[in-house]
């Protein structure tokens, strides 16, 4: 069972330059909302609680200003420092003391995810006591991303890092459930090519102990990586089309935390205070009107 997450919410956000030069990519807004609300929702769907946001130097207190760890969404959040970003994996050893002895749950800070039947996947899941799983989304243009190749089982037969040609279009997606071996393998890891620890090779360390399992988002789902300045706007545009069209807001941390009976009105009010005159909180006045 899964019962904490860690935010990778570091890395230096170089192809959104000149917007990251000032302002961590994760605290830029998506449409309506900065953007790490949105892995941050993730977590809480699935019914994470305990959750490391790892952040890069310096960078500590703008975090702290948008989500508080004194917070009115019912959970417990702790910060952590990432003085040189080197590669995905390193959020195990910076959180290595957060782990401890559980199974973790790892998402990028810049993944966006939809779904209706998302919710229900990601609790399924949760429920492992070794080994880890990824979750595969059909794309495009696989050769961008880490890509997974299944047998007619379903089982991960070979996973390759961005590759030139493949005949997979199934990528790997920016959330990953781990048990808590993750540490004591990214140990193990040496640094590519491009100076970094690649989560690929750790991936790959569970499929030769052949304890790797594949998820899929599901179809009619949406997984969105906003590493670049297009595909960040495309992932706004998306979620704008969504909310205006249905009145509902994707991403509401005080609107799932109110549904999973972690606060009460009393929080929703208080969450209204914090963000002050805004769209945003005259939706937190329907949940309690």
């Amino acid at each position: 069972m899964i019962k904490k997450g860690i935010i990778l919410a570091g890395g230096m956000g170089t192809r959104m330059s000149p917007l990251t030069k000032a302002v961590n990519k994760q605290l830029l807004p998506l449409y309506d909302k900065p953007l790490i609300y949105y892995p941050l929702s993730i977590l809480m769907l699935a019914g994470i609680k305990d959750i490391l946001i790892i952040v890069n130097k310096g960078q500590l207190n703008q975090f702290k200003k948008i989500i508080p760890e004194k917070n009115n969404i019912g959970i417990k959040i702790e910060y952590k420092e990432q003085k040189n970003p080197g590669g995905l994996p390193q959020a195990f050893t910076i959180g290595e003391k957060f782990i401890d002895k559980d199974n973790v749950c790892l998402i990028l800070g810049d993944n966006f995810f939809y779904g209706q039947s998302l919710t229900k996947i990601l609790k399924k899941n949760l429920i492992f006591s070794r080994g880890a799983k990824i979750f595969l989304h059909p794309v495009k243009n696989p050769h961008q991303y880490g890509v997974a190749y299944l047998n007619n089982k379903r089982k991960v037969i070979k996973l390759l890092e961005k590759p030139k040609k493949t005949k997979s279009n199934l990528a790997v997606t920016g959330l990953y459930f781990f048990d808590n071996k993750v540490v004591e393998f990214t140990k193990k890891l040496r640094t590519s090519n491009r100076g970094e620890l690649e989560i690929i090779d750790l991936l790959n360390i569970y499929r030769k102990k052949n304890n790797l399992k594949a998820e899929f988002i599901g179809r009619g789902g949406a997984w969105l990586d906003t590493g670049n300045v297009k595909d960040y706007y495309d992932a706004s545009n998306f979620i704008s089309t969504i909310e205006n069209r249905q009145g509902l807001k994707i991403a509401c941390l005080e609107e799932i935390a109110f549904k999973n009976n972690w606060i009460s009105k009393k929080e929703i009010k208080n969450a209204i205070n914090f963000y002050g005159n805004c769209d945003y909180s005259k939706y937190l006045k329907t949940l309690i009107n």
